[in-house]
């Protein structure tokens, strides 16, 4: 039944009410409807009109609900995708491209055309795409509780509390304010009026998934501003919750029947108390019924879907929004792997791409700019929204002023937190459904939430760049480190397979008392199954376990392993859970906090049982950023697994043998010092490979040969009459020679290690035809050749980025400090 009206929200009926008026109204003949709501109802038939039988039986698909829905969809899919494809090149997030594709199929564009909206979206099944539209969102906000850690806050210190709290209240406080005046001294329309407090608290609020999916698609998720954000956004909605309670409250001490206030208090109460002792210790049984690295039973996944549907139904019946239902009961499942992270790959995709584009289509048909009439109307709405946006700015840089974090990083912040996205649409639609505000004032604020966002975001990428903090203000590299210092190394850790070859390499790299080795361990961890980032201390579990984790596994051999080494290797146990196109991050910020000298990364191919090898593109992009991001020297290792286990083996004899292939430049220098390091131990037996033509083997400047015969004249001293260390010189003539020298080495050593660029040249153009990579010329023909089983690969690359510096190959002045 549709209503012969041009308004077609659709309208609630509770049950019960004027049943006397409705029982009279039916004896003269009048329907229901018609007494409840004045005017006349047009009735539509709705038996058969699900599926058409097809044009070839004579049935126009259009008139049938099915057919009509499944155009929708594909309509909104292919306008917001064509949309983003076009505004992604400047910047903008994908929030304004839906919006924008549901405003124009709505009357603002498409839907001035009455034929197209009659038979596209007509009114008698406004109800169906209403009705999924709102599950879908449902569904949306479950899973949104589901990925929200609640312990953040706490974590984050002192900061955090005072970004949102004075995120939220110093807008709110000056909006209030100047609404406050403009109704005393100014002349308003009642319509405006009415809707300046709902402007308030829509531009105070800072949503966690809104702003969380916009750190994501800037890539600045785990970043310092980034985890910042994610948490200050949460206080800030904690500080939202507690007005809104607040004046529930107020309004239930308003209202004359006791009935009402104690069952409208008593619905939330015993909610929650469900929520927190019978949901949440369930999902917490259920994760432990469900192994590490196995797939949680179907039954668990079941169960949880039950529970929501359920729960969302109970809410509305006892006058409880199923939407806020839904939020409170993912709140209760634990995020992340196992059950938090099954349940976000079961319905992630099929919410994001389905469910959530049928609510911009519901706001899009009831957008329309024509009915935007008074500039006076957009003159007051616009300056409340730009008082409150101001206010929320400041709120987030007097204490990052106060703590003197720079005032770009600050302002960028405080753009951060005035984001809007899905939440605040979900907001509008649902109180212009309600009748809250009219036309005019929704669709100002719609457009609003497209404008804002698409400044925001250029703004943000422009001011705001994390790399630019990972600068040290030194030379850290091998080749500067003094023998008296501590070597600082960061070992970055995909699994557990690459714990041996690590620990092999550390113990070769002689840590002693004199000059000891910092390690951190850094386990590199896929964000899933939850929007914040995490950068944490590993903290083992008081009680122990039969059962270890991966985690565990990984950190109790680094633990063997600085027991052994007592008194010489000191270890750090980090765990990062990063979004793979932004892990960079916490391998540099780290790096950075720790003031490391070495940074050890795997290479994104593992070698398996059979000589096969499974390779990781998203691996591959991390080792890329690192080695151009890094803020001290980087290694990348490559295990072909089947090592032996020389780091605790050494003591009975066992002998570590390495090669040192050197060519010249920064690298090789810099994977020389490291060889020079392993000297002083004595299960280490070191093979250096000088390679030398007729003609020029690598570029470069004056300068860097002479830091070469330099370096390499120190090391052949440092060696003299060392029975453990082996010179070859190796004179080629062409890219032949080399693989044929590189292909003589199968099986003989333990560890090959090399400078990743070398400087072009004749020599270096012909080999680089052949392959070519990440791991620069030579590293990538290594890792191509089959060497050997056993064999390691270390290609070394130096620092490149510190404050104030300039290529080392360019200046023709020689530097003490480079020697």
């Amino acid at each position: 039944m549709s209503h012969n009206h041009s308004h077609a929200s659709p309208i609630s009926m509770k049950v019960g009410q004027d049943d006397n008026l409705i029982h009279n109204a039916m004896h003269a003949g009048i329907t229901k409807a018609e007494t409840l709501f004045g005017g006349s109802f047009i009735c539509h038939s709705t038996a058969n009109q699900i599926n058409s039988k097809g044009i070839w039986f004579g049935d126009d698909p259009l008139a049938y609900y099915l057919p009509v829905f499944l155009l929708q969809l594909c309509l909104i899919f292919i306008f917001t995708h064509f949309i983003h494809l076009i505004l992604k090149p400047f910047g903008q997030p994908s929030f304004v491209s839906q919006i924008i594709g549901g405003v124009t199929l709505g009357p603002s564009i498409l839907g001035r055309n009455t034929a197209f909206i009659d038979k596209v979206f007509p009114s008698k099944g406004r109800n169906v795409i209403d009705t999924m539209g709102f599950f879908g969102f449902m569904l949306f906000v479950f899973l949104t509780g589901v990925k929200i850690d609640p312990t953040i806050t706490f974590r984050s210190g002192k900061r955090t509390f005072a970004i949102g709290i004075l995120g939220y209240f110093v807008p709110y406080t000056f909006a209030k304010t100047v609404v406050f005046m403009l109704t005393r001294f100014a002349t308003l329309d009642s319509d405006v009026s009415k809707v300046l407090p709902i402007v308030i608290e829509i531009q105070c609020i800072s949503a966690f998934p809104v702003i969380t999916r916009f750190l994501v698609e800037l890539q600045i998720l785990n970043s310092e501003i980034g985890r910042l954000a994610t948490s200050s956004s949460l206080v800030c909605d904690i500080c939202f919750l507690f007005v809104m309670t607040i004046k529930f409250v107020a309004r239930l001490s308003s209202t004359k029947s006791i009935g009402t206030s104690i069952g409208s208090f008593l619905s939330p109460t015993l909610f929650l108390i469900f929520i927190i002792f019978v949901v949440h210790p369930a999902a917490i049984w259920a994760i432990r019924q469900s192994p590490e690295g196995k797939p949680v039973q179907e039954i668990y996944i079941c169960g949880v879907f039950l529970t929501l549907i359920f729960c969302g139904f109970l809410g509305e019946v006892f006058g409880l929004n199923a939407i806020v239902v839904s939020f409170f009961v993912g709140l209760a499942i634990p995020d992340g792997p196992p059950l938090g992270a099954a349940l976000v790959n079961k319905l992630d995709s099929f919410v994001s791409v389905v469910f959530v584009p049928i609510l911009f289509i519901i706001v899009g048909l009831r957008t329309d700019v024509y009915a935007i009439q008074k500039m006076k109307n957009i003159a007051t709405i616009q300056f409340i929204i730009c008082i409150a946006f101001c206010g929320k700015v400041l709120g987030a840089l007097l204490p990052l002023i106060f703590l003197r974090m720079p005032f770009r990083d600050a302002f960028a912040l405080g753009l951060i937190m005035n984001c809007k996205g899905t939440i605040e649409l979900y907001l509008l639609i649902s109180l212009k459904l309600k009748k809250a505000m009219n036309d005019e004032c929704f669709t100002i604020l719609v457009l609003t939430l497209v404008l804002v966002a698409g400044i925001v975001s250029p703004i943000v990428k422009t001011l705001y760049d994390p790399s630019k903090r990972f600068l040290a203000y030194k030379r850290r590299t091998i080749m500067h480190h003094r023998k008296d210092e501590e070597l600082r190394i960061l070992a970055c850790i995909h699994r557990h397979d690459n714990v041996l070859a690590i620990m092999n390499l550390l113990a070769a790299s002689n840590p002693t008392k004199a000059s000891p080795i910092n390690l951190v361990v850094l386990q590199l961890i896929k964000l899933v199954g939850r929007s914040s980032s995490l950068l944490v201390a590993h903290v083992p579990r008081k009680m122990l376990s039969h059962h270890s984790t991966q985690t565990e596994k990984i950190f109790n051999s680094f633990n063997k392993f600085e027991d052994v080494y007592k008194g010489k290797v000191t270890l750090h146990s980090y765990k990062g859970i990063s979004p793979y196109a932004t892990m960079h991050n916490d391998v540099c910020y780290l790096a950075l906090e720790k003031r490391t000298t070495f940074i050890i990364i795997p290479f994104h191919k593992q070698w398996i049982l059979g000589g096969t090898t499974e390779s990781s593109f998203a691996f591959k992009q991390l080792n890329k950023n690192v080695l151009e991001k890094a803020p001290c020297s980087v290694g990348v290792l490559i295990d072909r697994g089947n090592q032996k286990m020389f780091w605790c083996g050494f003591k009975k004899g066992s002998i570590y043998q390495v090669a040192m292939l050197f060519f010249g430049g920064a690298d090789d220098r810099e994977a020389l010092s490291y060889a020079r390091r392993m000297l002083d131990q004595p299960y280490v037996h070191i093979t250096l490979f000088h390679f030398s033509s007729p003609t020029e083997i690598v570029g470069g400047t004056e300068r860097s040969k002479m830091l070469d015969t330099q370096i390499l004249s120190e090391f052949r001293l440092k060696a003299f009459r060392n029975e453990r260390v082996s010179y070859k010189e190796e004179m080629v003539m062409d890219g032949k020679d080399v693989l044929s020298v590189i292909e003589y080495m199968e099986s003989c050593y333990d560890l090959v290690m090399v400078g990743r660029k070398h400087a072009d040249s004749k020599l270096m153009s012909e080999i680089g035809k052949w392959k070519h990579g990440e791991l620069g010329i030579i590293g990538e023909i290594l890792a191509s050749l089959n060497i050997g089983a056993k064999t390691s690969i270390l290609v070394v690359q130096q620092q490149t980025r510190f404050w104030g510096s300039r290529d080392p190959e360019e200046s023709t002045h020689l530097r003490k400090e480079d020697i």
